[in-house]
C-alpha cells in the first residue's frame, strides 16, 4: 500500500531511473541543458496615440473665472466685493434663462470658496488659481465636497432627507462643502419644506447654490433665505463678438451676417449660441469660412432683405410681390414659421421706431434695419403696425395647426395685404367726427336761459350756456322723440349710447330743450356729452336740464316691457300652445317682428316723452334769467 509520503516522493526516492531529457523547451520554457539563452524577441512597436476625444465648444470655452462671464457685470461686481470683505452669503439663488451661466457661476463660487492657492496657504478668493488640488478636482467634477444634484430628477422629500444627512458631516477634503441644486423649482412642496430649515440655519462650512429658470415657482420662503442674482440675457452685440473670437480660436473666419444670425437664434443664451456655432463650423468644413448663406440654410431662415421686401409689399397692398418674395424664401429652404416670426420681429422693431423715433439711431442696429426700417416706420402709423402684429400672432397660431404650412403662410400674407389699405377703427371714428363737425358748422344761435332757483332743474349746453329755440341753420334731421335722440349716439359714441339707453329717464322733450333724470351710475358729465352730441348731429345748440321728476322708463326698460308683452301675447296663441304641449320642455325664447326698430319697439309700443307745445307753459322761458 502506497503511503502519502510515497505518492509525494520523486523518482529517485522510488528507485526509478532518471527521465529522458526533453528535446525542446518545456511547459515553463525550461531547457534541460541549454548551451546558451535564446535571443529575446524584438520589442513590439509602441501603440499609436489615441486622439483626444472632441469637446464641444460649450464645454471647451466654459468660463473658468468671474472675469470670463460675459454680460453679468452686476453680479460679478457684487460677488467680488463680498469675497473681498469676507461677507460671503451661505445660500445663493441664481435665476435666468437657459445657457446664461447659472451652473457655471455655481462652480466658480465653489472653487472660490475652496481654493488654497498654488502654495497651499491661500484662503477664499474671487480669483481662484485653477492650479491647486482643490481647483483641479472641482474642474474635473471629482471633488468630494462639491455635490451637484439635479432637482428635476431628485425632487422628492427622500432626496432632500439624504441631502440633510450629508450636512451632518464636515468637509472631507476642502474648506467648504458646496451643494449645487440645479432646476430647484422642480422640487415638491414637501421637499421645499424639508429644505427650508437647512437654508435658514445651515451647519458650519456649508454653502448652498440654487439655480432655476422659473423663479416664480420657487416659494417666497426659500427666496427670502437666499441671496438672489438674476443673470441677464446676453445682448446680441456681445454674443456676436464672443462667437467671432471662438471661431477665430478654432481656426475659422465668419461673416458678420452669419454671426448676427447665430446671435439672434441664441436668444441671449451663450450655451445655445455655442452649440449652433459648433454646428455651423461642422457645416463649413476644416479651415473653412462660416458663410451667411450656409448658416441661413442651417437655421431654416429667410434672408433679412427678403423679409423686408415681403413686409414692404404687404404694407403697400402689393400682393404679387409679397407672394413672389415668399416663394423665393421657400425655395431657399426657409421655414414658413421662421419667415412669419422674422416678420413679427420686424413689425415690433418698426412699431418701436414709429412710437419713439429716437430709437432709429441706436448704434447696435444693423445697417439694413437702421436705414430700411426707419424709412418704412416713417410711412406707417402705430395703429397700422399694431393691427399687423395682431394678425401675424393669430396667423402663427393657425400655422401650427395647418396641414400645409406654406399655404397657411400665404393666406396670412394675403390677409395682411387686403387690410393694408383699410382704415383702422380709430381712423373711422375720426372721419365720422370730422364729417359731423363739418356738417355742424354755421351760425350759432343765442343761448336760452337756465332754470329758475328751486325748480330742481340744471341747464347744460355744449358751450356752457343755454340755447334759444331758434331754427336749425342747416337742413339736418331733428329728433322728435327720446328714441331718436338716443339713436343719434349709436353711430360713433358707443359708451354714451349705452348710458342713454340704460341710465337716463326722459322727463320732457321740447326741442331744443330736453329734461332728463340721470341714474347715479351714469358719468357726471353725461348732460354735457349729450349736448355736444346733439349740436354735432343736428347743427343747433341744445339745452339739457337735469330734473328730479320720475320721468318715463329708460329706453332699455321700455324695450324689455315691450318684449314681455309680445311674449305673453304669443304664448296665448293656440298654435304656440299646441307646440308647447306636443314638446315637453320646450319654451318660448323670443318673438321676432320685422316692424320693430333696433330697440325692439314699434311705432305704438312706447309713447315718446311729452313734447310740450310752445304755449302750454306761457312765459316759461321768460321767467328764466339769461346766463352771462
Amino acid at each position: 500500500m502506497t503511503s502519502e509520503r510515497d505518492r509525494d516522493a520523486g523518482p529517485e526516492e522510488e528507485g526509478l531511473p532518471d527521465p529522458p531529457a526533453p528535446e525542446g523547451p518545456g511547459l515553463f520554457d525550461f531547457a534541460a541543458a541549454p548551451a546558451a539563452a535564446p535571443a529575446p524577441p524584438p520589442p513590439a512597436a509602441p501603440p499609436a496615440a489615441r486622439p483626444a476625444p472632441y469637446r464641444v465648444l460649450a464645454r471647451k470655452y466654459r468660463p473658468q473665472s468671474f472675469d470670463d462671464l460675459i454680460g453679468q457685470e452686476a453680479m460679478v461686481r457684487t460677488l467680488r466685493n463680498a469675497f473681498a470683505r469676507g461677507r460671503v452669503h451661505h445660500a445663493f439663488l441664481l435665476t435666468g434663462v437657459r445657457g446664461v451661466g447659472k451652473t457655471t457661476t455655481a462652480r466658480i463660487i465653489a472653487r472660490a470658496l475652496n481654493c488654497v492657492g498654488p502654495d497651499g496657504t491661500g484662503g477664499p478668493t474671487a480669483d481662484p488659481c485653477g492650479a491647486c488640488p482643490e481647483c483641479q478636482a472641482i474642474l474635473a467634477d471629482r471633488h468630494p465636497d462639491v455635490i451637484e444634484m439635479d432637482a428635476a430628477s431628485n425632487r422628492g422629500i427622500d432626496d432632500v432627507r439624504e441631502l440633510r444627512e450629508a450636512l451632518r458631516f464636515r468637509p472631507a477634503q476642502g474648506r467648504q462643502k458646496v451643494f449645487i441644486l440645479d432646476e430647484v423649482h422642480m422640487l415638491t412642496e414637501q421637499a421645499f419644506n424639508a429644505l427650508l430649515k437647512s437654508l435658514e440655519e445651515p451647519p458650519p462650512a456649508i454653502t448652498f447654490v440654487l439655480a432655476t429658470t422659473e423663479l416664480r415657482k420657487v416659494p417666497v420662503t426659500i427666496r427670502s433665505r437666499c441671496q438672489t442674482f438674476a443673470l441677464k440675457r446676453v445682448p446680441e452685440a456681445r454674443l456676436r463678438a464672443h462667437f467671432g473670437r471662438v471661431a477665430a480660436l478654432e481656426g475659422f473666419t465668419a461673416e458678420e451676417d452669419a454671426l448676427a444670425m447665430l446671435a439672434r437664434a441664441a436668444d441671449g443664451s451663450v450655451r445655445d449660441g455655442l452649440s449652433l456655432l459648433d454646428q455651423a463650423i461642422a457645416l463649413a468644413g476644416e479651415g473653412g469660412r462660416l458663410r451667411a448663406e450656409s448658416v441661413r440654410e442651417m437655421l431654416g431662415l429667410a434672408d433679412r432683405s427678403l423679409v423686408f421686401d415681403m413686409l414692404e409689399a404687404v404694407m403697400a397692398a402689393d400682393l404679387p410681390t409679397a407672394l413672389a418674395r415668399f416663394g423665393e424664401a421657400h425655395e431657399r429652404g426657409a421655414d414658413p414659421h421662421s419667415v412669419l416670426t422674422d416678420m413679427l420681429e420686424q413689425v415690433h422693431m418698426l412699431t418701436r421706431f414709429a412710437a419713439i423715433p429716437a430709437l432709429r439711431a441706436e448704434p447696435g442696429l444693423p445697417e439694413q434695419e437702421r436705414v430700411r426700417g426707419a424709412a418704412l416706420a416713417a410711412r406707417l402709423s402705430v395703429p397700422v403696425l399694431t393691427r399687423a402684429w395682431q394678425m401675424l400672432l393669430k396667423g402663427l397660431e393657425e400655422l401650427r395647426e395647418a396641414p400645409d404650412p406654406r399655404a397657411a403662410a400665404e393666406m396670412i400674407l394675403i390677409r395682411l395685404a387686403h387690410v393694408a389699405e383699410m382704415p383702422t377703427p380709430g381712423d373711422i371714428l375720426k372721419r365720422l367726427d370730422a364729417g359731423a363737425g363739418a356738417a355742424a358748422g354755421g351760425a350759432r344761435a343765442p343761448a336760452p336761459a337756465p332754470a329758475p332757483p328751486g325748480s330742481g332743474l340744471r341747464a347744460v349746453s355744449a358751450g356752457g350756456a343755454a340755447a334759444a329755440a331758434a331754427p336749425a341753420p342747416t337742413p339736418l334731421p331733428q329728433p322728435a322723440s327720446w328714441r331718436e335722440v338716443v339713436a343719434l349716439a349709436s353711430g360713433g359714441e358707443p359708451l354714451l349710447h349705452a348710458h342713454l339707453l340704460h341710465d337716463v329717464h326722459p322727463v320732457r322733450l321740447d326741442p331744443p330743450r330736453i329734461e332728463i333724470r340721470v341714474r347715479p351710475e351714469a358719468p357726471r358729465d353725461l348732460a354735457a356729452q349729450l349736448a355736444a352730441l346733439l349740436e354735432a348731429r343736428t347743427g343747433r345748440r341744445w339745452t339739457i336740464a337735469l330734473s328730479n321728476a320720475p320721468g318715463e322708463p329708460t329706453l332699455a326698460e321700455q324695450a324689455a316691457a315691450a318684449e314681455q308683452e309680445r311674449r305673453a301675447a304669443a304664448a296665448q296663441h293656440p298654435m304656440v300652445q299646441a307646440i308647447l304641449a306636443a314638446f315637453p320642455g320646450a319654451r318660448l325664447e323670443a318673438v321676432r317682428d320685422a316692424t320693430l326698430d333696433d330697440y325692439g319697439l314699434g311705432p305704438a309700443a312706447s309713447a315718446p316723452p311729452e313734447v310740450a307745445p310752445p304755449d302750454t307753459e306761457p312765459g316759461y322761458d321768460d321767467e328764466l334769467p339769461e346766463e352771462d
